[in-house]
């Protein structure tokens, strides 16, 4: 087994600071000395998964190969690292509580009265080694959610203090806060930060490193401040500053020795030159665009963009592959109607229809499909989007009255979208779906034939419903064609239409194995697609 080193990363004063960003970026300069790092995320929720929350209430939910359902945070994390992510790195109190509860029925405790500790947080401490088990990894960074002093983190951060008992000088703490900067006064103040760090001491944890969130730089003066009353050094209060776009942040991170300062924590050398060159050239195309083009995503929470997280950071990637300026709006669904359709999406070079489920916004979706298909503007349709686009091509190319999804319309005359025969006796909402990793044969001559380099892909799924292929060669005989299939069912992953610039619907969502080094193939011609629009309309 590896001489495994841990980070933990807390957070105090709010919450949405970036832990998750300050995590990935710690892990990308890391990954860039040439050490193997993975990311963990421990959810203080009493919910088993994200995956029966509300968009509204926890933003988007995040799939992995195997299938779990889990923070938006470990998007960011794969993003960042390029690294898949799996069922170990998401772990949730409820997830917690349930096994100890069944260990317990089990009779596994033998009788002892089962406590927040050491039961509790042994499985904490658990499933935070989990992940070191086969050897893999250099280090382990455990991303500790919500905020220092609420009650649901007690257990967690009462796990960190055992675990740094334990593990001496191979494990560190990060504590992230906030320096607010008051407008009134013009200054900067420390004294959350010193509050916070306060509560974390009083818990029995001494922070290694504490990362100043500010929107204006910090002095010597706060930083030797914070230093002194928070027991750090002073090359160990970072400061992170507010930058245009999240992929600064380990460029920042690294001008701040932020990854010197931890390996020196966690005894490991720093002679190691930090490769960053790579992400260095995404950024410079990022930033410096030779043209620009729009495209409208359209959904049904458009309200919180964090729903829509993965798809708004693979347009990102796609861009700067394409050395573009991707400009998007959101527009909500459930607002679209053929009488305003017009007037609503004039403009737009491209049009994405998003994932989601029931009824509410579905036919603005349709909508927005019957005016990209019409008026040759790319399209791509994920998940409930390609779900949108084959029940406007039944009801206005194959004239299907009453075409629809048996999720909408249970007694459709037409269910060109319907249940899988998989899911029929499913009652259960959480993790039932069709989750995870599937292949997909792609039909060779095929548009997006040209778009992946293999004939054999594995993306990534979440849903219940399918294309019914009673209606497959029909569709066919008119010009929508089926150019992916899973071999091992014979289930629809990709359709495409003839005579059409770009008009492609996956079943799959491609958005969560998009990253900074790897966009994401779809994406990057979607927007070549949406490119070549914006010259015709220029």
């Amino acid at each position: 087994m590896k001489d495994t080193r841990y980070i933990f990363v807390t957070g105090g004063v709010v919450s949405s600071l970036g832990k998750g960003i300050i995590s990935a970026s710690l892990a990308r300069l890391l990954k860039a000395r040439g050490l193997k790092v993975t990311i963990q995320k421990l959810d203080p929720y009493i919910n088993v998964d994200p995956g029966t929350l509300n968009p509204y209430e926890h933003g988007e939910c995040f799939v992995t190969d195997d299938g779990a359902e889990t923070d938006l945070d470990l998007g960011h994390y794969e993003r960042f690292l390029n690294v898949p992510t799996s069922q170990a790195n998401n772990v949730t109190t409820g997830r917690i509580y349930q096994s100890v509860i069944d260990k317990e029925r089990r009779g596994d405790y033998l009788g002892e009265t089962v406590q927040i500790i050491p039961h509790i947080t042994d499985e904490i401490k658990y499933r935070i080694r989990l992940l070191a088990a086969h050897g893999k990894y250099d280090v382990i960074i455990t991303e500790i959610g919500g905020t220092v002093g609420d009650i649901e983190s007690l257990p967690y951060i009462e796990a960190v203090r055992q675990m740094r008992w334990e593990l001496g000088n191979k494990a560190a703490v990060i504590h992230l806060t906030l320096v607010p900067y008051l407008s009134a006064s013009g200054e900067l103040k420390s004294k959350p930060t010193q509050h916070s760090v306060k509560t974390l001491l009083e818990l029995g944890v001494q922070p290694d490193v504490i990362v100043c969130r500010a929107e204006k730089q910090l002095t010597e003066g706060i930083k030797s401040k914070i230093a002194l009353f928070c027991n750090v050094k002073e090359e160990a209060v970072i400061e992170s500053i507010d930058v245009s776009t999240i992929y600064e942040v380990p460029i920042r991170m690294r001008d701040e020795k932020l990854d010197e300062v931890v390996l020196k924590k966690i005894g490991l050398p720093t002679d190691k030159p930090t490769d960053l060159v790579g992400w260095e050239d995404f950024l410079n195309r990022l930033k410096n665009p030779k043209g620009k083009t729009k495209i409208g995503l359209i959904g049904k929470y458009v309200e919180l963009k964090d729903s829509y997280k993965s798809i708004l950071e693979s347009l990102i990637h796609a861009g700067a592959k394409n050395q573009v300026k991707v400009e998007i709006e959101l527009i909500h669904s459930e607002y679209l109607t053929e009488e305003n359709i017009e007037e609503k999406l004039k403009g737009l070079c491209g049009v994405l229809v998003a994932p989601g489920f029931g009824e509410r916004g579905f036919e603005g979706k349709i909508a927005a499909v019957k005016y990209a298909r019409v008026n040759n503007i790319p399209f791509l349709g994920i998940c409930l989007g390609m779900q949108a686009a084959v029940i406007e091509f039944a009801r206005n190319v194959l004239h299907l009255e009453g075409a629809n999804s048996r999720e909408v319309d249970r007694r459709t005359p037409h269910p060109v979208i319907d249940i899988m025969e998989s899911q029929k006796k499913v009652s259960g909402k959480g993790g039932t779906m069709r989750l995870g990793a599937y292949p997909c044969e792609i039909k060779k001559g095929s548009k997006v034939d040209k778009v992946y380099t293999e004939k054999l892909i594995h993306e990534r799924h979440r849903h219940r419903y399918e294309f019914n292929n009673k209606y497959i060669e029909m569709y066919a005989m008119h010009g929508m064609h089926a150019v992916g299939i899973n071999p091992n069912e014979d289930l629809v992953e990709i359709v495409e239409l003839d005579g059409h610039p770009w008009f492609v619907g996956v079943q799959f969502h491609p958005e969560y194995k998009s990253t900074v080094e790897e966009p994401h193939p779809l994406f990057t011609a979607f927007i070549a697609a949406a490119m070549e629009e914006s010259k015709k309309k220029n």
